[in-house]
């Protein structure tokens, strides 16, 4: 099923990563030609779906932690996508009602369903804001962002499957850091990242294949090995276990994954600003 009718702004006849994401996870909010560009994926990654589902419930699991463990009352989620139950704000608001949650997207169709991360508890607060990232000081200088979020207290910053769509010209390790650099100690980073770190020689190469299928669709998508994911959490106190593979990040007891043995996800991580 695909969206219906035509939003401002948005191009529907060229995929767009996040609708194409939303198709991987069965949302409804995509139009044919990310069917096409996510089906291309799909036939040659099959487990691309369940990959998706891996990196959404690594979010789950880490905000949860976040807030049940670290005492996180703060988050902003840049790149935040089309909106899918449980979004964060409802993950981190069941456990703390008071939370607090800041929404960052540039993509047109994300504002359109902005609604759907409004919902707050009444203790608590979310707010949305269309913006880019690769220009931090638009989000952390915003009036949604200042009458949400206390800057003088933890933040957990979420960027997960974000950065793989940063190509290196554009500094993706300037960007992340111009991000932090303005988030006070004892705030978070909560990150996941496509990789080329994959064992098998086969997988690795599809990897590549991906990669140009995005290109073909107008999407720079930037896999990256294990020591360029770890160059994002430079100067920070990575959470155990450190970074590995989303569904390897602190699994549910007795939880089961769709990924069979030797399947990557993405690399995720969490980690500490001393």
């Amino acid at each position: 099923m695909t969206a219906e009718g035509h939003i401002p702004g948005i191009d529907t006849t060229k995929p767009h990563s996040a609708r194409m994401y939303d198709y991987y996870l069965g949302g409804k909010t995509h139009y044919e030609a990310d069917v096409q560009a996510a089906e291309a994926v799909i036939a040659t990654v099959p487990f691309a779906g369940a990959m998706a589902r891996a990196n959404r419930d690594f979010m789950i699991r880490a905000t949860r932690w976040l807030v049940t463990e670290a005492g996180v009352r703060q988050f902003l989620d840049i790149g935040s996508g089309i909106p899918t139950a449980p979004n964060l704000h409802q993950v981190a608001q069941a456990e703390a009602p008071e939370a607090r949650v800041v929404y960052t997207d540039n993509d047109p169709i994300v504002l359109q369903y902005a609604q759907a991360l409004l919902h707050s508890t009444p203790e608590g607060r979310t707010a949305y804001l269309q913006a880019d990232a690769a220009k931090p000081e638009t989000i952390l200088d915003s009036d949604e962002l200042r009458s949400t979020i206390d800057l003088t207290e933890p933040v957990a910053l979420s960027v997960n499957a974000l950065f793989h769509f940063v190509p290196d010209e554009w500094g993706p390790y300037e960007i992340l850091g111009g991000l932090l650099d303005r988030l006070p100690s004892g705030s978070y980073l909560c990150l996941s990242h496509a990789t080329s770190q994959i064992d098998d020689p086969e997988l690795a190469a599809l990897g590549r294949e991906v990669e140009e299928i995005y290109a073909k669709g107008g999407t720079s998508l930037r896999l990256r090995d294990r020591s360029e994911v770890a160059r994002f959490f430079d100067g920070l106190e990575l959470v155990e276990p450190g970074i590995v593979m989303a569904h390897e990040w602190r699994p549910e007891p007795g939880a089961e994954t769709e990924l069979k043995e030797g399947q990557p996800s993405m690399l995720a991580g969490l980690a500490r600003k001393p």
